[in-house]
Protein backbone atom coordinates (compact mmCIF):
# COMPACT_ATOMS: atom_id res chain seq x y z
CA UNK A 1 0.00 0.00 0.00
CA UNK A 2 1.51 3.41 -0.93
CA UNK A 3 2.90 5.93 1.92
CA UNK A 4 1.88 9.23 2.53
CA UNK A 5 4.83 11.11 4.31
CA UNK A 6 5.42 15.03 5.65
CA UNK A 7 8.43 15.95 5.27
CA UNK A 8 9.25 19.04 7.78
CA UNK A 9 12.44 21.00 6.83
CA UNK A 10 13.39 24.37 5.26
CA UNK A 11 16.11 23.52 3.24
CA UNK A 12 14.77 23.66 -0.35
CA UNK A 13 17.10 21.00 -2.16
CA UNK A 14 16.38 18.18 0.19
CA UNK A 15 12.50 17.56 -1.22
CA UNK A 16 13.23 17.63 -5.02
CA UNK A 17 16.27 14.69 -3.60
CA UNK A 18 14.04 12.79 -1.89
CA UNK A 19 10.77 12.82 -4.11
CA UNK A 20 13.36 11.35 -6.90
CA UNK A 21 13.83 8.27 -4.92
CA UNK A 22 11.05 7.96 -2.90
CA UNK A 23 8.48 8.55 -4.92
CA UNK A 24 8.92 5.69 -7.85
CA UNK A 25 9.21 3.05 -3.76
CA UNK A 26 5.78 3.99 -3.35
CA UNK A 27 6.38 7.26 -1.12
CA UNK A 28 4.82 10.01 -1.86
CA UNK A 29 5.82 12.90 -0.33
CA UNK A 30 4.61 16.27 1.04
CA UNK A 31 7.12 19.34 2.45
CA UNK A 32 6.30 21.61 4.54
CA UNK A 33 8.74 24.40 4.87
CA UNK A 34 8.30 24.96 8.80
CA UNK A 35 6.48 23.91 12.13
CA UNK A 36 3.72 25.56 11.58
CA UNK A 37 3.22 25.01 8.11
CA UNK A 38 3.49 21.17 9.22
CA UNK A 39 0.60 21.65 11.81
CA UNK A 40 -1.34 23.12 9.64
CA UNK A 41 -0.66 20.57 6.65
CA UNK A 42 -1.78 17.60 9.75
CA UNK A 43 -4.65 19.04 10.43
CA UNK A 44 -6.12 19.08 6.49
CA UNK A 45 -4.71 15.09 5.71
CA UNK A 46 -3.75 12.34 7.79
CA UNK A 47 -0.10 11.50 6.80
CA UNK A 48 1.65 7.61 7.84
CA UNK A 49 4.41 9.07 8.67
CA UNK A 50 6.22 12.39 9.86
CA UNK A 51 9.82 13.09 8.92
CA UNK A 52 11.05 16.01 11.04
CA UNK A 53 13.99 18.04 11.08
CA UNK A 54 15.40 19.66 14.42
CA UNK A 55 17.08 22.70 13.39
CA UNK A 56 14.52 24.68 11.58
CA UNK A 57 14.01 28.63 11.99
CA UNK A 58 10.73 29.91 14.36
CA UNK A 59 9.27 26.84 15.40
CA UNK A 60 12.11 24.13 15.93
CA UNK A 61 11.51 20.16 15.60
CA UNK A 62 11.04 19.81 19.38
CA UNK A 63 8.56 22.00 19.88
CA UNK A 64 6.82 21.04 16.49
CA UNK A 65 7.19 17.48 18.39
CA UNK A 66 5.37 18.75 21.44
CA UNK A 67 2.34 20.56 19.69
CA UNK A 68 1.87 17.40 17.39
CA UNK A 69 2.33 14.83 20.21
CA UNK A 70 -0.56 16.37 21.88
CA UNK A 71 -2.82 15.52 18.82
CA UNK A 72 -1.49 12.91 16.85
CA UNK A 73 0.07 9.26 17.14
CA UNK A 74 1.76 9.48 13.88
CA UNK A 75 5.04 8.02 13.81
CA UNK A 76 8.04 10.46 13.63
CA UNK A 77 11.25 10.09 12.56
CA UNK A 78 13.36 13.28 13.71
CA UNK A 79 16.15 14.39 11.64
CA UNK A 80 19.39 15.60 13.28
CA UNK A 81 22.95 17.01 13.43
CA UNK A 82 25.39 14.24 13.65
CA UNK A 83 26.56 13.37 17.03
CA UNK A 84 23.94 15.70 18.28
CA UNK A 85 22.55 13.66 21.25
CA UNK A 86 20.75 15.89 23.35
CA UNK A 87 18.70 16.59 20.59
CA UNK A 88 17.78 13.09 19.85
CA UNK A 89 17.34 12.26 23.80
CA UNK A 90 15.27 15.23 24.06
CA UNK A 91 13.23 14.28 20.62
CA UNK A 92 12.69 10.40 21.99
CA UNK A 93 11.37 11.74 25.66
CA UNK A 94 8.88 13.80 23.61
CA UNK A 95 8.02 11.35 21.24
CA UNK A 96 9.69 10.93 18.42
CA UNK A 97 9.59 6.88 17.39
CA UNK A 98 13.15 7.21 15.53
CA UNK A 99 15.93 9.39 14.47
CA UNK A 100 18.41 9.55 11.39
CA UNK A 101 21.53 11.96 11.92
CA UNK A 102 22.19 14.46 8.71
CA UNK A 103 23.66 13.87 6.59
CA UNK A 104 21.64 10.54 5.71
CA UNK A 105 21.36 7.87 3.07
CA UNK A 106 18.15 7.85 0.85
CA UNK A 107 17.37 3.95 1.26
CA UNK A 108 18.41 3.85 5.05
CA UNK A 109 15.47 7.15 5.29
CA UNK A 110 12.96 4.37 3.34
CA UNK A 111 13.74 1.26 5.24
CA UNK A 112 13.13 3.46 8.47
CA UNK A 113 9.89 4.82 6.68
CA UNK A 114 8.61 1.27 6.21
CA UNK A 115 9.68 -0.03 9.27
CA UNK A 116 7.96 2.55 11.25
CA UNK A 117 4.56 1.79 8.89
CA UNK A 118 4.76 -1.53 9.00
CA UNK A 119 4.78 -1.34 13.00
CA UNK A 120 2.38 1.21 13.14
CA UNK A 121 -0.52 -0.28 10.68
CA UNK A 122 -2.93 0.58 9.13
CA UNK A 123 -5.33 -1.46 10.28
CA UNK A 124 -6.31 -4.74 8.41
CA UNK A 125 -9.69 -3.26 8.87
CA UNK A 126 -8.98 0.18 7.07
CA UNK A 127 -12.07 1.81 6.89
CA UNK A 128 -12.78 4.87 4.57
CA UNK A 129 -15.88 6.82 4.89
CA UNK A 130 -17.25 10.10 2.83
CA UNK A 131 -20.70 11.74 3.66
CA UNK A 132 -22.61 8.45 1.89
CA UNK A 133 -19.66 6.41 0.39
CA UNK A 134 -18.23 3.48 2.65
CA UNK A 135 -15.24 1.25 1.82
CA UNK A 136 -13.67 -1.25 3.73
CA UNK A 137 -10.17 -2.14 3.07
CA UNK A 138 -10.14 -5.44 4.57
CA UNK A 139 -13.17 -7.32 2.48
CA UNK A 140 -12.90 -4.74 -0.64
CA UNK A 141 -16.19 -3.82 0.14
CA UNK A 142 -18.08 -0.11 -0.96
CA UNK A 143 -21.31 1.29 0.27
CA UNK A 144 -23.23 4.04 -1.15
CA UNK A 145 -25.71 5.53 0.77
CA UNK A 146 -26.49 1.74 2.54
CA UNK A 147 -26.33 -0.36 -0.49
CA UNK A 148 -23.69 -2.19 -2.12
CA UNK A 149 -21.91 -1.40 -5.35
CA UNK A 150 -20.21 -4.18 -7.58
CA UNK A 151 -17.13 -2.99 -8.60
CA UNK A 152 -14.29 -4.78 -10.04
CA UNK A 153 -11.00 -4.86 -8.88
CA UNK A 154 -9.31 -2.31 -10.34
CA UNK A 155 -12.10 0.04 -9.83
CA UNK A 156 -11.86 -0.81 -6.12
CA UNK A 157 -8.03 -0.01 -6.27
CA UNK A 158 -8.43 3.39 -7.72
CA UNK A 159 -11.59 4.52 -6.22
CA UNK A 160 -9.48 4.14 -2.15
CA UNK A 161 -6.34 5.56 -4.05
CA UNK A 162 -8.48 8.40 -4.39
CA UNK A 163 -10.39 8.25 -1.12
CA UNK A 164 -7.18 8.08 0.55
CA UNK A 165 -5.90 11.66 -0.68
CA UNK A 166 -9.24 12.95 -0.78
CA UNK A 167 -8.95 16.84 -1.31
CA UNK A 168 -5.83 16.23 -3.10
CA UNK A 169 -5.14 15.82 -7.04
CA UNK A 170 -3.63 12.65 -8.15
CA UNK A 171 -2.15 12.73 -11.51
CA UNK A 172 -2.93 9.99 -14.02
CA UNK A 173 0.88 8.59 -14.04
CA UNK A 174 0.48 8.38 -10.45
CA UNK A 175 -2.71 6.83 -9.40
CA UNK A 176 -1.53 3.34 -10.75
CA UNK A 177 1.52 3.01 -8.26
CA UNK A 178 -0.79 4.41 -5.60
CA UNK A 179 -3.65 1.90 -6.12
CA UNK A 180 -0.36 -0.80 -6.44
CA UNK A 181 -1.14 -1.60 -10.31
CA UNK A 182 2.39 0.23 -11.68
CA UNK A 183 2.90 -3.58 -12.59
CA UNK A 184 -0.13 -3.88 -14.69
CA UNK A 185 -0.41 -3.41 -18.63
CA UNK A 186 -3.38 -0.46 -17.97
CA UNK A 187 -2.11 2.60 -19.48
CA UNK A 188 -2.69 6.39 -17.95
CA UNK A 189 -5.86 6.81 -21.29
CA UNK A 190 -6.87 3.26 -19.75
CA UNK A 191 -7.63 5.01 -16.25
CA UNK A 192 -9.85 7.89 -17.74
CA UNK A 193 -11.89 4.63 -19.29
CA UNK A 194 -12.28 2.95 -15.38
CA UNK A 195 -12.99 6.12 -13.53
CA UNK A 196 -15.25 6.84 -15.91
CA UNK A 197 -17.23 3.37 -15.23
CA UNK A 198 -16.53 4.32 -11.53
CA UNK A 199 -18.29 7.18 -12.01
CA UNK A 200 -21.37 5.54 -13.01
CA UNK A 201 -21.47 2.66 -10.80
CA UNK A 202 -21.22 5.40 -7.87
CA UNK A 203 -23.58 7.32 -10.12
CA UNK A 204 -22.00 10.43 -9.45
CA UNK A 205 -23.30 12.57 -12.51
CA UNK A 206 -22.53 15.55 -13.09
CA UNK A 207 -19.28 14.39 -11.16
CA UNK A 208 -18.47 15.72 -7.54
CA UNK A 209 -16.90 12.99 -5.70
CA UNK A 210 -14.41 12.60 -8.59
CA UNK A 211 -13.32 15.62 -10.32
CA UNK A 212 -11.34 15.71 -13.04
CA UNK A 213 -8.48 17.94 -13.08
CA UNK A 214 -7.87 18.88 -16.82
CA UNK A 215 -4.27 17.85 -18.16
CA UNK A 216 -3.16 16.57 -14.30
CA UNK A 217 -5.42 13.81 -12.79
CA UNK A 218 -8.44 13.37 -10.81
CA UNK A 219 -9.19 14.44 -7.15
CA UNK A 220 -11.99 12.99 -5.10
CA UNK A 221 -13.99 14.98 -2.72
CA UNK A 222 -12.90 18.60 -4.23
CA UNK A 223 -14.92 20.22 -2.40
CA UNK A 224 -13.91 19.60 1.28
Amino acid sequence: MPIDALLVDDDARLPEMLKTFLEPQGVALTLAPGGAEALVQLERQAFDVVILDVMMPGMDGLETLRRLRAKSNVPVIMLTARGDEADRIVGLELGADDYLPKPFSSRELLARIRALVRRAGPSPAEKLEYREIRLMADTREVWKAGEPVALTALEFDLLAALMRRRGRVVPREALLRLAGRADTTVNERAVDVHVAHLRQKLDDDPPRLIKTVRGVGYVFAAES
